[in-house]
């Protein structure tokens, strides 16, 4: 076999392996020892070496863990639970009221974490018992908890965003401006969905009890006010350091990071339990998107080294496709590749394959990363892997079945195609903020 086909076997070698179910990370570092010793001899050592400490020293990856703790403190504080009982109150005249707070309610979150598994089973336990017994309609009410948990890797402060731009070597300042609008773009969707879908058949989403729909306006103001007010000033302070310059993405985590403690201390739910938690969930989950860097760098370092990188880029190129099709081919690869694989795999693994060939094709890197980015969420709500549909289906009544939870997605899955319609035909909706912004 020539080198070219040895970078092709240990690719496909590698898929298959972790379809069987190993350890991605670690199989990443395992293939790339077997297979950088018979390419390139005892320096392979050296090059794990290397790339162990370029990841231990990479100043953007600092932001990861800082994003997460302030995430995973706002999930263990039940600052969520205040946060979609207000929004909740405001919009109860409003038809299909609960599961549009409960849209607000995760678009809110996932501007404080990018956590998908934790906001859909945080939602799942709050709303989505709440949305059933109200008398919503099953497979609407787990669209939404399952749309809305998946918008986290797509709204800044995204870590799948942070990620990407230390894969690709770009800005994540320039990647937050450019993922603002389309991420708002997509839950905005989601809510004209939800909205007229209510109008349309009010059974699937009966209007709230008496109770709850004479609750005095001053009331609910100050719901609101000690509810979402002082989230959203953490989230815009968080935000906005970073895209106006005045701290970047790692110090502003930091801040985030502070932020989220204060939050927990003032609404009395700082317990030395609760931090404990939050501390190694942190821990677990950096550790993690470490050891798939220093793995898919080194796996990417051997692959390139014999020659398949260059492989398939003269095999892309020898189609003489034009940007757009090269696009839509891309981006139907990772659609593929989010069914067995997780989006960390696809963005430090996969990505970095087409990465190459975008100025061939005069493409934007930032671009194409949003594009990633929305398409990702595909991976979530797409059967028979829809995570999402499983994180909810986990804790979700007995009478719920995982049938009902896909059909649910498959509206929002829709929306999610037409978002990427719209962000093809318009590329201003990612580009325009970072220009105006930043030139």
């Amino acid at each position: 076999m020539t080198d070219p086909q040895v970078a092709i076997f240990m690719m496909g070698l590698f898929i298959f392996l972790i379809m069987l179910g190993f350890p991605v990370a670690f199989t990443l570092m395992a293939m790339a020892f077997f297979f950088g010793y018979f390419a390139m001899g005892t320096p392979i050592f050296n090059l794990l070496v290397q790339n162990t400490y370029d990841i231990m020293n990479n100043d953007v990856l600092v932001a990861v863990p800082l994003f997460l703790f302030m995430g995973y403190v706002i999930e263990r504080a039940s600052i969520l639970d205040r946060l979609f009982y207000s929004l909740e109150l405001a919009a109860r005249h409003v038809p299909g009221s609960m599961a549009l707070a409960a849209l607000i309610t995760c678009t809110l979150f996932a501007t404080a974490t990018g956590i998908v598994g934790a906001v859909v089973t945080l939602m799942g336990l709050l709303a989505f018992p709440a949305m059933l017994k109200s008398g919503y309609d099953t497979r609407l009410s787990a669209g939404v908890i399952c749309a809305g948990g998946t918008l986290g890797i797509m709204i800044p402060p995204s870590i799948l965003l942070i990620v990407y731009g230390a894969t690709a070597s770009v800005s994540v300042v320039r990647l937050y401006a450019a993922a603002m609008l389309p991420g708002l773009m997509l839950a905005g969707l989601y809510l004209l969905y939800v909205l007229a879908r209510a109008i349309i058949n009010p059974k699937l989403a009966p209007k709230l009890s008496r109770e709850l729909a004479d609750i005095p306006f001053f009331q609910v103001v100050f719901q609101v006010i000690t509810s979402v007010i002082p989230l959203a000033v953490l989230i815009m302070c968080v935000l906005g350091a970073i895209l106006f310059g005045f701290a970047t993405p790692s110090e502003a985590a930091a801040i985030g990071a502070l932020g989220a403690l204060v939050l927990a201390a003032v609404y009395r739910a700082l317990t030395w339990q609760r931090l404990k938690e939050a501390t190694f969930l942190t821990a677990r989950t950096t550790a993690m998107v470490c050891y798939l860097f220093i793995g898919s760098w080194t796996f990417s370092s051997v692959f390139s080294h014999l020659g398949g990188e260059r492989l398939i880029a003269e095999w892309v190129l020898s189609f003489d496709l034009s940007p757009i099709t090269f696009l839509i081919m891309a981006q139907i690869i990772i659609f593929l590749l989010g069914w067995p694989l997780e989006w960390t795999e696809i963005i430090i693994i996969f990505v970095p394959i087409f990465l190459p060939l975008l100025p061939h094709f005069e493409i934007d890197p930032i671009f194409f990363g949003i594009l990633v980015a929305l398409n990702l969420q595909t991976s979530f709500l797409t059967p028979p892997m829809a995570m999402s549909a499983y994180y909810l289906k986990g804790i979700a009544p007995p009478q719920v079945q995982l049938v009902q939870i896909f059909r649910g997605c498959m509206p929002f899955l829709v929306m999610v195609f037409i978002a990427m319609v719209l962000l093809y035909t318009f590329p201003g909706i990612a580009l325009w903020l970072p220009t105006l912004m930043y030139g």
